[in-house]
């Protein structure tokens, strides 16, 4: 069974900087894609970024491509969000996801951190 712990998650002024971490476990982790999604109170969850067990395939959502930069260590077993820029409207609880495929549904979850930007 995989597990995902989140964390990294705080408090941040407007244009600061935040690096989120996502620590996996009792899975192949090095094959599996993995991604970040984020949600806000009262919107639905939202697609960020993704990235592929062989790093080759990376994909960002319009609202944070320039400003968040997904990567991983497979040998760690982590994946990072490098969060630049923030903005009051990046307040969200943030997740990691994981599946074993390259499409498809993500199994896995973790149990997600906040993120707060204040202006």
């Amino acid at each position: 069974q995989v597990q995902l712990v989140e964390s990294g998650g705080g408090l941040v002024q407007a244009g600061g900087s935040l690096r989120l971490s996502c620590a996996a476990s009792g899975g192949t982790f090095s094959y599996g894609d993995m991604a970040w999604f984020r949600q806000a109170p009262g919107k639905e969850r939202q697609f960020l970024t993704r990235i592929s067990g062989s790093k080759n395939i990376i994909y960002y959502a319009d609202s944070v491509k320039g400003r968040f930069t997904i990567s991983r260590d497979n040998a760690k077993n982590t994946v990072y969000l490098q969060m630049n820029n923030l903005k009051p409207e990046d307040t969200a609880v943030y997740y990691c996801a994981a599946r074993a495929a390259i499409s498809g549904e993500y199994p896995y979850w973790g149990q997600g951190t906040q993120v707060t930007v204040s202006s």
